[in-house]
């Protein structure tokens, strides 16, 4: 896989506050653990756009951004086809804390991101129109970003297998053999490390990647093979009990439904 130059602002005579880039669908691409010396705040995927930092492991959604403090290590990955916008501000919103984050990505945000980086505006013109973005950008639940990662090294190897290979069937018994622990303490610690137990960490990491799958256009029952369901129907039971709708709803005008209604604090 060709691993794409670390993407960074986009700089001109003037010095401005907010720049954002366009990375158009290409072959799968990734960014190694790298930091930015500005926050960093990707949105409008469309396809599987992935981040790994301390705080755990995003998918990020074509109906929210991924908030990125500036300093934070990070880890990027998309999918063939995906396209992503990456926007960097020196200046957070008050309402964003200090850790990776979801926020609401409002279509008038949007277009500022765009007009802040295509148009030679006046300095007071483009001072206005940054703040607000920052009066806009909010923080919000989105149920499918944030899946927490193990921090001991074997359970770690284990989660990101699953992660790559989301239909790996292999039971918590084979999982303990292969890593030298006893079932018992796999699990103790998954579930002290993650706050789920190893199946219902799975469920959700199927589901974060079928999220992205859905994303691409691939059709519901192929989904559900890809991430490791013998049927469709039990792929739909599944991901219903996670994000509380069925996968051809978010491949409905709903998901996009969502996005604005996610101003509102609603999950995605």
């Amino acid at each position: 896989m060709p691993t794409p130059a670390v993407p960074s602002p986009r700089r001109s005579a003037v010095e401005f506050r907010i720049t954002t880039n366009h990375f158009p669908p290409a072959a799968p691409g990734r960014w190694a653990r790298h930091h930015h010396a500005e926050h960093e705040l990707l949105w409008g995927a469309r396809g599987l756009l992935t981040v790994e930092t301390d705080d755990g492991w995003f998918a990020v959604p074509a109906t929210a951004g991924l908030w990125i403090p500036a300093g934070t290590a990070h880890t990027v990955e998309s999918s063939g086809g995906t396209g992503f916008f990456c926007s960097y501000l020196t200046h957070a919103p008050e309402a964003v804390g200090e850790r990776t984050t979801a926020v609401t990505v409002p279509p008038v945000v949007a277009e500022l991101f765009r007009t802040l980086s295509t148009e030679e505006l006046p300095d007071p013109v483009r001072a206005r129109c940054e703040q607000v973005v920052l009066d806009l950008l909010r923080p919000v639940e989105v149920a499918p970003m944030v899946l927490p990662m193990p921090t001991d090294p074997r359970l770690l190897a284990v989660a990101r297998t699953l992660l790559r290979q989301p239909d790996d069937a292999r039971s918590v018994a084979q999982w303990a053999a292969e890593q030298a622990m006893s079932v018992r303490h796999l699990s103790r610690r998954f579930a002290q490390e993650t706050g789920m137990t190893f199946e219902q960490w799975r469920l959700h990491a199927r589901v974060r990647v079928a999220l992205g799958l859905l994303a691409q256009g691939m059709p519901v029952a192929a989904v559900g093979r890809r991430v490791g369901y013998a049927s469709a129907s039990a792929f739909v039971q599944a991901f219903a009990r996670v994000m509380g709708h069925t996968p051809g709803w978010y491949q409905s005008d709903h998901a996009g439904d969502a996005g604005v209604s996610s101003t509102a604090g609603t999950a995605a």
